[in-house]
């Protein structure tokens, strides 16, 4: 853990900013104002407990811990999505950007490339690979926290993004809240959620979920991971044949628009399957909910619409 890094830090519990810290690469944290202690472990400070919620999503990533990188894959599929989310400029020199829910550190990767200061943090085990993945990057701060229980003095970054994150929280509309609050004035944030509509719920995952999401992970992952190559083939075709529709009638996800190598393909498609099925909450929200978010927040310059991941919003803070 970087020093720079340490002086950002508020206690989550009582919001003190002075600590003691007995060892910044496997140590603790000890709010000197309220005496909780935080432990730090391979150099990442964990402000939530070991077990959680989002223990799949620990399981998956770090199985998959390279799988989308963008540097792993030759490609620009997350570079891609994450500024057409955004809408931010490549070049955040001067900027204190946070990341809510990194998983592996696919957006970690393209964030550090703006030359911005990062702090990026997931609420399971991710937050390790990630560490792997991008740990070296001397504009990188990582931490394992609670997007509801940020360890932050509130209003003090530039850039807040949460892709991909927000529907598998318990409640995603106080997680929105909990995001907006981290804003500075004349700040950006930008989310993705899941969209609710008609066609997104004719889902295999709505009917299998209630039995698979109770499953032990490491059971369902070695089902998914037999069960999705063999059926691969048939959604590549359904897909071809009825676009994304006729994809769905197979219980499993393919990428083909994406034209990744056959064995990559497995692997997104093995990761994303799981993906589906796994995690504990999954909230999809609609985009007039979106719109009230940002609303109720108070944002200036808003835009909410269907991206391809679901719906995206962003907006700014007023000056």
């Amino acid at each position: 853990m970087r020093r720079e890094a340490l002086d950002t830090y508020a206690c989550p519990g009582c919001g003190g900013r002075v600590w003691h810290v007995t060892d910044p690469d496997n140590g603790d944290m000890v709010c000197v104002a309220c005496g909780t202690i935080y432990a730090i472990r391979q150099g990442i400070p964990r402000f939530v407990e070991p077990e959680n919620y989002a223990a799949s999503f620990g399981f998956q990533w770090n199985q998959h811990a390279r799988t989308q990188l963008d540097s792993f894959t030759g490609q620009t599929v997350s570079r891609d999505r994450l500024f057409g989310v955004t809408g931010w400029p490549h070049d955040l020199r001067g900027q204190k950007v946070l990341e809510a829910g990194s998983g592996a550190g696919r957006f970690t990767e393209v964030l550090a490339s703006t030359g911005g200061e990062i702090h990026s943090f997931d609420y399971s085990l991710a937050v390790e690979a990630n560490n792997a993945n991008n740990g070296d990057k001397s504009n990188v701060h990582l931490f394992q926290g609670n997007i509801f229980r940020m360890p932050f003095v509130p209003g003090g970054f530039d850039k807040v993004m949460c892709v991909g994150v927000i529907q598998h929280t318990p409640d995603p509309e106080q997680a929105f809240r909990c995001l907006a609050a981290q804003v500075k004035p004349g700040g950006e944030l930008a989310i993705d959620v899941y969209a609710s509509r008609l066609t997104a719920w004719l889902h295999w995952r709505w009917l299998l979920r209630p039995i698979t999401r109770r499953m032990d992970k490491q059971r369902l992952y070695r089902i998914v991971s037999a069960v999705t190559p063999v059926l691969l083939p048939a959604a590549v075709f359904l897909r071809r044949l009825a676009g994304r529709y006729g994809a769905r009638l197979i219980p499993v996800v393919e990428f083909s628009d994406l034209h990744l190598p056959k064995d990559l393909h497995v692997q997104w498609a093995t990761l994303d399957t799981f993906d589906w099925y796994s995690p504990a909450f999954d909230f999809p929200q609609s985009r007039a909910t979106v719109e009230r978010w940002f609303a109720e927040a108070g944002f200036e310059d808003v835009s909410v619409g269907y991206g391809p991941n679901g719906v995206v919003g962003r907006g700014r803070r007023p000056s």
